[in-house]
């Protein structure tokens, strides 16, 4: 089921009398819906509105993640978004964003994407930068396109479509994710994986490094570059729990 928010035009004025064009974020909730208000609380400095899928009616493991990102785009052009957003409730914004996001999307005739970079938190201030860790990058403000070009592998695809002629751009700016900073989710993001891709058919990689805390280093949160409001961890694990799911599985999207 899809609802939405969306701010009044005035919002968007600036400071100069103009109205920027909307920035409307995007996400989906299944096991994670007690994060959503959080999750409202950091992106409402950033966004014009927001548009949700609540997928607590679905069935197995895990939902067709392409249909889902496939609705809330097709929901966001509707709803006349000019760039979109794409976030998780377990995921929050630096402070920095929103200051940031009209330079971002300053009027440029080429789709843009921006990459932010995805910190893995370790504890609710601090990440962990050693490999690949520190490496990696989520590219989640872009252009609005139409839904019916969005292509993408069942799992870890981007939101936007590799032939749509995209102009990959980094920002700079952190994106925060939490489900890493207890280890009984870090365990359990491993099994979920392992079981929806045990062929490593999305991630070559795999799915194990996740647990390894070989050498791990961690980063504290710089100054000014806070999330907010403060987590405090509720003690649920946010996800599915295989061993309650039976024999329910993963039901890739062929479409």
């Amino acid at each position: 089921m899809i609802s939405s928010h969306i701010k009044p035009a005035r919002w968007r004025r600036t400071r100069w009398g103009a109205t920027r064009k909307r920035l409307l974020a995007v996400f989906s909730y299944r096991y994670d819906a007690q994060l959503v208000p959080d999750l409202l609380a950091n992106i409402d400095p950033v966004v014009d509105g927001w548009i949700a899928f609540d997928d607590r009616a679905a069935s197995g493991v895990f939902s067709s993640e392409p249909a889902r990102r496939r609705a809330l785009l097709g929901a966001a052009c509707d709803a006349g978004a000019n760039w979109i957003l794409a976030i998780d409730p377990d995921e929050r914004l630096e402070r920095g964003v929103a200051d940031a996001v009209g330079r971002l999307m300053a009027t440029s005739r080429r789709r843009k994407a921006w990459g932010f970079h995805c910190r893995e938190m370790y504890t609710p201030d601090a990440y962990r930068v050693d490999g690949v860790w520190g490496d990696k990058v989520q590219h989640r403000l872009f252009s609005a396109y139409d839904a019916a070009e969005y292509q993408s592998a069942d799992l870890h695809g981007q939101w936007f479509p590799p032939s749509g002629g995209f102009a990959l751009r980094h920002c700079g700016l952190n994106l925060y994710h939490l489900k890493m900073i207890e280890p009984r989710r870090r365990a359990g993001r491993r099994d979920i994986y392992n079981h929806l891709d045990p062929r490593r058919d999305f991630q070559p990689i795999g799915y194990d490094y996740l647990t390894d805390e070989a050498g791990v280093r961690l980063e504290t949160i710089a100054r000014g570059r806070e999330y907010h409001p403060p987590h405090v961890d509720d003690g649920g694990m946010w996800m599915a729990d295989l061993a309650g799911e039976g024999s329910a599985c993963f039901s890739p999207d062929r479409s």
